[in-house]
């Protein structure tokens, strides 16, 4: 399964993966972005936010884990 990452180090937190994809992600209580945990994660959506954010620091990883 493939799931959204977001390398920290380089997210400035613009919010625009939030509002692109709030099923995914949000912007946690200590003020950085983060993936929601998900079975699923919808490609289209995920892949539009990744295409639009100004640091490039969101990608896709292969994992064994399921939800």
């Amino acid at each position: 399964m493939k799931v959204p990452v977001i390398n920290l180090s380089d997210c400035t937190t613009c919010g625009t993966c939030v509002e692109i994809c709030p099923q995914v992600f949000r912007v946690a209580p200590g003020g950085y972005v983060e993936v929601i945990e998900l079975s699923e994660y919808p490609q289209g959506e995920v892949d539009r936010a990744i295409s639009y954010c100004p640091e490039d620091c969101i990608y896709w990883e292969e994992s064994d884990l399921r939800v």
